[in-house]
């Protein structure tokens, strides 16, 4: 169940970006995913936020500014993340075989 909030594409891709770039305001990252809607961006680090791996800041100012930054809980799944895409790298032509035996 923890694992389902975080384990999709954009999620994943959120939290690496954020943790290469620090702090960043919302537009920041739209822009460093062109392909994601500002609908799923939202969801998206609403859901991150809401299990506690990212930090939303809002400041109180005209117009209003909203920054976001990894957790200390999701720095810690960083590394995780990374080994998973390594391991990925490293088996990607056995599942990709596997995957065309399949269909």
């Amino acid at each position: 169940n923890v694992i389902a909030h975080f384990a999709n594409k954009w999620s994943m891709l959120l939290l690496v970006i954020l943790n290469e770039f620090g702090v960043m305001r919302f537009n920041e990252l739209s822009r460093a995913i062109p392909d994601i809607s500002p609908k799923v961006l939202s969801g998206h680090l609403k859901t991150l936020e809401s299990v506690g791996l990212v930090k939303r800041i809002l400041y109180a100012e005209v117009p209003p500014r909203t920054e976001y930054e990894l957790t200390e809980l999701g720095k810690s799944l960083i590394p995780i993340l990374n080994q998973l895409s390594e391991w990925g790298r490293q088996n990607l032509k056995t599942v990709t075989r596997y995957l065309k035996n399949s269909q």
